[in-house]
Order: C-alpha cells, then sequence, then structure tokens
C-alpha cells in the first residue's frame, strides 16, 4: 500500500529545489515516503482542508522504493535507535543554543547601555 494521502496525518511539502518531502506527521509509517502500514492504527481520513492552498493536481512521481530483504520490525527498531541517538542530544543542543543567545543578548544590552552615554 502506497502512502494514505487522504490520511489527516499525512504531509507533502515541496521545497525549492524541487524536492518532496511525504511523511506522516505521527512517524508511524518505518517505510515513508513509499508506504504507510497496511493496518495502521492512527489512520484517520480527513474531511476538511479549510484554509490550505493546494499546489497542482498533478504530483511529483515517487521514486520506487528500494529493494530490502530487512523486516519491518528491523527497520522500525533502526529508526528508533536514530531517534534515541538524536533525542539525547537534542537537549543539550538546545542548552548550547539557548546559552549563546543569552550571551548575545547581555553584549547587545551593553552596547545600547554604552552608547545612551
Amino acid at each position: 500500500m502506497g502512502m494514505r494521502e487522504e490520511c489527516k496525518h499525512f504531509q507533502s511539502r515541496t521545497y525549492k529545489s524541487g524536492e518532496v518531502a511525504r511523511f506522516c506527521v505521527l512517524g508511524n509509517a518505518p517505510d515513508q515516503p513509499w508506504s504507510c502500514p497496511e493496518n495502521c492504527l492512527t489512520y484517520e481520513r480527513r474531511f476538511v482542508d479549510v484554509g490550505w492552498s493546494h499546489g497542482t493536481l498533478v504530483d511529483q512521481p515517487v521514486e520506487p522504493a528500494p529493494s530490502s530483504d530487512v523486516p519491518v520490525e528491523d527497520r522500525r527498531e533502526i529508526l528508533d535507535s536514530a531517534s534515541d541517538i538524536v533525542n539525547a542530544v537534542a537537549a543539550e543542543l538546545l542548552e548550547e543554543r539557548r546559552q549563546q543567545l543569552e550571551k548575545q543578548a547581555e553584549k547587545d544590552r551593553r552596547k545600547k547601555k554604552r552608547r545612551r552615554r
């Protein structure tokens, strides 16, 4: 089964480069952008597209799915491991960035204070 574009959790974005990202916002499609799980428990049909701007009716073709003998469970495990790695460093990176922004804000305040004198 391909990606269920009528599911309210499906999103598609086209970037300036022409690259198209097709994905499940819940992360429940381990084979995205090629397919959704056969019996996805979170599938909900989208009923309304109020206020959305839609592009052309012709979608870019999705490249063929890579041939793989790796079972879906193993692919999910790999993706979960990758997600764990990202999550492990995310808090540290956010804190580092917050500190950088605080330092920059302090410099800006001092600079502004000096100009007033």
